[in-house]
């Protein structure tokens, strides 16, 4: 069931792409949207519940596909990454330094970690969402659209699903033993 889960969950990316390259980057933006409220009605059935972060990446993606169609400036979508990853970052690494680990917000749900996992893990995705910002602004702006789309797709996406999965070590060991 998790495979099934995983391929729902990269729907909007895959609809962007297939988007892009068939109808232009505004039809894709509007496509990956659409999917992502799919998505996220998919998850609201089988769990009753919206996780935070998706809701977050929507609203985001949302905002700024609307905004691009209306004032017809691809600009818009290509830095929205960079705005929505920045501010993230921000978010992290605020609550990392003033000792409030943001991540346990908003994937507390999912995961019982002690305190420190959950700083050291919201320090660890806070620098990464900064460097994923940075690195949006640079190709974005030194490269054509599709190499951007390409990026997004090919680079952005495995490099994610990695770092997440060299976050499992930190997780697993600072994961909470139930007592009852």
């Amino acid at each position: 069931m998790k495979i099934f889960a995983f391929f729902i969950e990269i729907l909007p990316l895959a609809g962007f792409f297939v988007g892009f390259h068939y109808y232009g980057i505004y039809t894709a933006a509007v496509i990956s949207v659409a999917l992502g409220f799919i998505v996220l009605l998919v998850s609201w059935f089988n769990e009753k519940r919206l996780a935070p972060f998706p809701l977050y990446c929507i609203f985001f993606s949302a905002i700024f596909t609307l905004a691009a169609v209306i004032f017809g400036t691809s600009i818009l979508i290509k830095i929205q990454p960079t705005v929505a990853n920045g501010l993230f970052s921000l978010v992290l690494l605020g609550g990392w330094f003033l000792d409030r680990p943001m991540m346990q917000i908003f994937f507390g749900s999912q995961f019982n970690l002690d305190h420190e996992t959950w700083v050291k893990l919201t320090y660890r995705w806070g620098c990464f969402f900064l460097l994923l910002a940075v690195a949006n602004e640079i190709v974005w702006r030194n490269n054509s659209e599709e190499y951007w789309v390409n990026y997004k797709t090919f680079v952005v996406a495995p490099l994610s699903a990695l770092f997440m999965l060299a976050q499992l070590p930190l997780t697993l060991k600072g994961t909470k033993k139930n007592t009852s």
